[in-house]
């Protein structure tokens, strides 16, 4: 998400451009011309401060968490510290350098809302919350902590709950990219042609990563201080249909099959979003379609493996 969010900022502004990092492989795929990138640990309070301090930024995008789902189970701890502390540290460091104008875009999740009635489909912002992995409830601490912010501080901060993005460049640690990362190492006999999978018959919605950026940056420029809004594409398939399509674009014949291992101890059954609000407010559409997004996350595996 964030390389692409600097690539697409890169093409469309000309404001003066800073983005941290953490890891230096993180710079691998992005322009360095016209931004400033600076390393910094978002979990160190002082170093956060300092970092706010000296760019004195008008606009945020706060991207940085941890952000498997289904790693979070692994590790519960690691996930809900990293995610809430980081966060804070940044809320704290614009209110205290007296940053009243700076716009903020908080990412929340759409695994937030967890477990919906089918009644209650597609998901708008005002489902209920009842998230099942310690993945979504450190999303929603963040989610609630813009929203505290702006209550008693009047922080300039618009919340996002974007449901699953999938594109070139999104790390194996996910479903799409994962069966895409395979099916090339398959394709160039790295791999025996079997691929194994969860639970492949629950519901997501997709959207392209890069209509995803689209709409972040809409929504730093229109979005209401203290609203929150849920990007998708109304649209969802299971698992199962994802993969269909992936296998229909290959040559290689792949055997699937289900690794216990890989299953959740809990599983959403469907996500489907409601992008209602957003689209009223912004104009904003998926442009991508499904099939041309799944060619270009398995042709970038391709070209790297």
């Amino acid at each position: 998400m964030g390389s692409h969010l600097v690539n697409y900022l890169l093409g469309k502004t000309e404001d003066e451009l800073f983005g941290t990092y953490f890891f230096d492989k993180s710079l691998k795929n992005l322009k360095k011309d016209r931004i400033t990138f600076l390393k910094v640990d978002l979990r160190n309070e002082q170093e956060t401060l300092e970092l706010i301090k000296k760019v004195k930024p008008d606009i945020i995008y706060h991207l940085a968490a941890f952000a498997s789902a289904a790693s979070s189970f692994k590790s519960p701890n690691e996930t809900v510290i990293n995610n809430i502390s980081s966060q804070i540290n940044i809320l704290e460091a614009v209110r205290k350098n007296n940053l009243s104008k700076c716009r903020m875009l908080i990412i929340s999740s759409a695994e937030i809302y967890g477990y919906v009635r089918q009644e209650d489909l597609p998901i708008d912002e005002e489902t209920p919350f009842n998230p099942a992995n310690p993945y979504a409830v450190s999303k929603l601490t963040q989610d609630f902590l813009g929203k505290q912010y702006f209550l008693s501080y009047e922080s300039q901060i618009i919340r996002a709950r974007p449901f699953n993005h999938i594109g070139p460049g999104q790390s194996p640690n996910f479903v799409v990219a994962s069966f895409a990362q395979k099916i090339a190492e398959m394709e160039k006999g790295k791999r025996e042609p079997v691929l194994p999978t969860g639970n492949i018959e629950i519901k997501r919605d997709f959207t392209d990563v890069r209509d995803v950026v689209r709409a972040y940056a809409l929504l730093m420029e229109k979005g209401i201080a203290g609203e929150v809004y849920n990007v998708g594409t109304g649209i969802s398939y299971k698992i199962s249909a994802i993969l269909d399509k992936l296998l229909s674009l290959t040559k290689t014949k792949i055997k699937v099959e289900v690794d216990e291992a890989l299953i959740r101890p809990s599983d959403v059954p469907e996500l489907v979003c409601n992008p209602t609000k957003l689209k009223a407010l912004t104009g904003w559409e998926p442009e991508i379609p499904l099939e041309k997004t799944l060619e270009d996350t398995l042709d970038y595996w391709r070209n790297i493996i």
